[in-house]
């Protein structure tokens, strides 16, 4: 029997936590419980979950550091930030500090449970990727599948996951125009996304100042307006 995934609640709203763990643990999830983040970070270190439910405010720590902290140890666990706030500076935050998702209170459960299902399935795709493969984008771009690395004319660039995955997904279809509802679908694996579909832009842009020259006028991801994001298939 295969073992249960592991998803570490990090809130500090015990009314919040109680329900997360409810219907987490009718899917079938073991849970983990942290009320302040620094419990939090070392439960995340320590126990190696599957996955991360972050809040944001928190006490001793805030959510936005215990994922800093993570990324900075070298863990590459799914992240998702739990936030209350709207603005568009926070979701840009948490997306490049290393967060591999944000959803906004009040959320509904099953939205919730579909994003932690998602990103569970895409990180156990990865681990499942063909060892040793090189993918060159014929654009200066090489990807290395094994070491999940993107380097540019030999240079190693600072992805995270979410912006390594979807580089490598554009790359791998050149010249091909997807929407950014394509994209929460193909790499977000995320059926209906509502207003969230701005994380494709968010993800661009940053993914954006660390491969073009210019981002302002890119090369490698351009847009087709209206449309969507391709991958130029030659530089």
């Amino acid at each position: 029997m295969e073992a249960k995934k592991t998803v570490l609640i990090v809130e500090d709203e015990k009314n919040i936590v109680d329900i997360l763990r409810f219907n987490l643990q009718r899917e079938s999830y073991a849970t983990l419980e942290a009320y302040d983040g620094e419990s939090g970070l070392e439960l995340a270190l320590g126990k190696n979950p599957d996955i991360v439910l972050l809040d944001v405010m928190l006490p001793k720590m805030n959510g936005f550091d215990v994922c800093r902290a993570l990324r900075e140890k070298g863990s590459s666990v799914p992240v998702i930030i739990l936030t209350a706030r709207e603005e568009e500076a926070d979701k840009v935050l948490g997306l490049e500090i290393g967060a591999d998702d944000y959803i906004t209170k009040p959320f509904s459960m099953r939205e919730l449970m579909a994003r932690v299902k998602a990103n569970i399935r895409r990180t156990a795709m990865g681990a499942g990727a063909s060892s040793g493969a090189t993918m060159d984008t014929g654009t200066g771009l090489v990807v290395n599948t094994e070491s999940y690395q993107v380097t540019k004319g030999g240079k190693l660039v600072d992805l995270t996951q979410r912006e390594y995955d979807l580089l490598t997904f554009l790359a791998s279809h050149p010249g091909k125009v997807y929407s950014r509802i394509d994209l929460m679908e193909q790499v977000w694996n995320y059926g209906y996304v509502g207003d969230d579909v701005r994380t494709v832009d968010v993800t661009v842009r940053r993914l954006r100042e660390k491969i073009e020259d210019d981002p302002a006028n890119p090369v490698y991801i351009l847009t087709r307006r209206g449309v969507g994001y391709y991958f130029a298939s030659k530089v």
